[in-house]
């Protein structure tokens, strides 16, 4: 009697491609979801790199222009303590989204950076304290204060440049804006007079 086996040449192959094509199905879902998870985390740091830095360089407009303004008395007259406030403000805009500061991957910045808010912070808020109820005698007390504040802003052109390396965004239109804000335009009336006094010049020289 002869016995007959089943051939299970095709069914092997069969199970052989299912199980070979779910194992590559679930790879490449696996890496899909590793990429896409890569992509948002690094476009959380890019914004996060992108505000801080608009933060900071708008800071440190505020605090050069408020400096420049103190050299004119009053020293801590209306326009330098409404600069001081603005200054303010760009920092309570980073209080508000520190929650951000952990999307920056490298921990050496984002220490340097919440350091240098905290530096700046400080002095500026006492300062403000004192302009409200502001006695000429304080000025020194102030001015220590205010100096050290910019001493400290110095180091923001450093973060700002390593905060672009990581948005890919070139902050420093905020400095050309602030330096043709900070230069004196002609006024009209100073050219016409200018203009009359040449005129008047000129008619002298020709008389006789």
């Amino acid at each position: 009697m002869r016995l007959e086996f089943p051939e299970t040449g095709h069914s092997n192959e069969t199970l052989v491609a299912v199980v070979l094509g779910a194992v590559l199905a679930t790879v490449s879902g696996v890496l899909a979801n590793q990429l896409e998870a890569h992509v948002r985390r690094r476009e959380r740091e890019r914004s996060a790199a992108l505000l801080f830095g608009e933060v900071l360089s708008t800071l440190k407009v505020l605090l050069e222009s408020a400096d420049r303004i103190r050299a004119f008395p009053p020293a801590y007259g209306p326009v330098t303590r409404r600069m001081l406030r603005s200054a303010r403000r760009e920092i309570d805009i980073y209080e508000r989204n520190r929650e951000t500061l952990v999307d920056l991957r490298d921990p050496a910045l984002r220490a340097d950076l919440h350091r240098l808010v905290v530096q700046i912070a400080m002095p500026l808020d006492g300062i403000l304290d004192s302009v409200d109820d502001a006695r000429p005698e304080e000025d020194d007390t102030r001015d220590r204060g205010f100096d050290w504040m910019m001493e400290n802003s110095l180091r923001i052109p450093d973060l700002v440049a390593r905060l672009g390396a990581i948005a890919r965004h070139d902050f420093g239109h905020f400095a050309s804006s602030a330096a043709t804000a900070a230069t004196p335009q002609p006024n009209r009336t100073d050219q016409a007079s200018a203009a009359s006094a040449a005129a008047l010049t000129a008619d002298a020289s020709a008389a006789p």
